[in-house]
């Protein structure tokens, strides 16, 4: 599911989560159609929305484990590209 679909299956608009992180509606725009973001990024993104992001990393024949020590970051303020 991408940040689009997520945000809209919780009925958010882009203007909810851009009052949320204090910043423009086209910047949540171009934040929703990137492919590469930064954890802290994608952590106020979640947040934003309601939500709290789990790391779990997958491996063959092995159980999925649990990535820790995440909590920790602290969210920051997104800024748009110039």
């Amino acid at each position: 599911m991408t940040l689009r679909d997520l945000r809209k299956a919780l009925a958010l608009t882009q203007a909810d989560i851009s009052s949320k992180l204090h910043m423009n509606q086209e910047a949540i725009s171009r934040l929703e159609r990137r492919s590469d973001l930064l954890l802290s990024t994608l952590i106020s993104y979640i947040r934003a929305i309601g939500g709290e992001l789990n790391l779990t990393a997958k491996f063959p024949n092995r159980p999925p484990v649990k990535l820790s020590g995440f909590e920790d970051i602290q969210p920051r303020k997104i800024k748009p590209r110039a």
